[in-house]
């Protein structure tokens, strides 16, 4: 299937290979903001947690990924083809983080107030949810509905996991 004309530089198929990457890395980025705090008195410390978070949770993905490998198939560790399967999808959950990160760094050099920046990165993370359901639906059944319920059920994930910041805040 060929890319819209309007993202002629955007094709489905990469966009569907780090689906998954991208779908764990929005649910890491709704969950690290939900327990993240801005003080005025250190600025750029959400940026700082909110990056390094989701870093470490993916460098802890793919740690487990390559040595629970290694022990089911008594395979070694440290070879390339072993390090790369396990950092599969390892760079589309960081590049989920860089945006939100960015509009931290935002707030940091006082340029986005806290609210904005929280309200966009949640807005960030479900919207890229939205899309990515709906694409599972068009790929699943290619007719109108599928992809809308796709849309709404993803989509609901991301918003209860934001709603929840304010819930438990």
């Amino acid at each position: 299937m060929r890319a819209p004309t309007f993202l002629p530089h955007l094709a489905w198929k990469t966009f569907e290979k780090a689906s998954f990457g991208l779908i764990y890395g929005a649910i890491m980025v709704l969950s690290v903001l939900m327990a993240l705090e801005f003080r005025s008195d250190a600025p750029f410390r959400p940026a700082l947690i909110l990056f390094g978070s989701v870093l470490a949770m993916t460098l802890a993905r793919g740690l487990a990924v390559l040595l629970s490998h290694a022990v089911e198939t008594g395979e070694r560790v440290l070879t390339v083809t072993a390090i790369c399967a396990a950092w599969s999808g390892g760079q589309s959950m960081i590049s989920v983080v860089n945006v939100p990160t960015a509009l931290f760094v935002a707030v940091g050099l006082g340029w986005l107030p806290a609210t904005v920046a929280f309200s966009l990165s949640q807005a960030f993370c479900v919207l890229l949810l939205v899309t990515l359901g709906a694409r599972v639906g068009w790929v699943v059944s290619r007719d109108a509905w599928h992809p809308v319920i796709g849309a709404v059920s993803v989509g609901s994930l991301g918003i209860a996991l934001a709603t929840l910041k304010y819930t438990v805040q």
